[in-house]
């Protein structure tokens, strides 16, 4: 059991890392300029492609996440 939960734990991790890298590699310099016009409170939507990997990343983080709990 502890052998398989370490398999688990262990493929969760190398696809949170993929997850992350990949968000990080879909954004564009304008975001990190503060391209909003400087109002501050505004946030850009996250669409199509980018909001199902977001929620993807989300998922498998709290799955993994709570691997450590059992």
């Amino acid at each position: 059991m502890v052998h398989l939960l370490s398999i688990v734990q262990s493929t969760f991790a190398i696809l949170l890392i993929v997850l992350i890298i990949v968000q990080r590699a879909n954004t564009d310099a304008s975001g990190a300029l503060g391209a909003d016009g400087g109002t501050g409170g505004a946030t850009l939507e996250k669409r199509g492609a980018e909001k199902m990997i977001h929620r993807l990343t989300v998922i498998v983080a709290v799955i993994f996440a709570a691997s450590f709990a059992i």
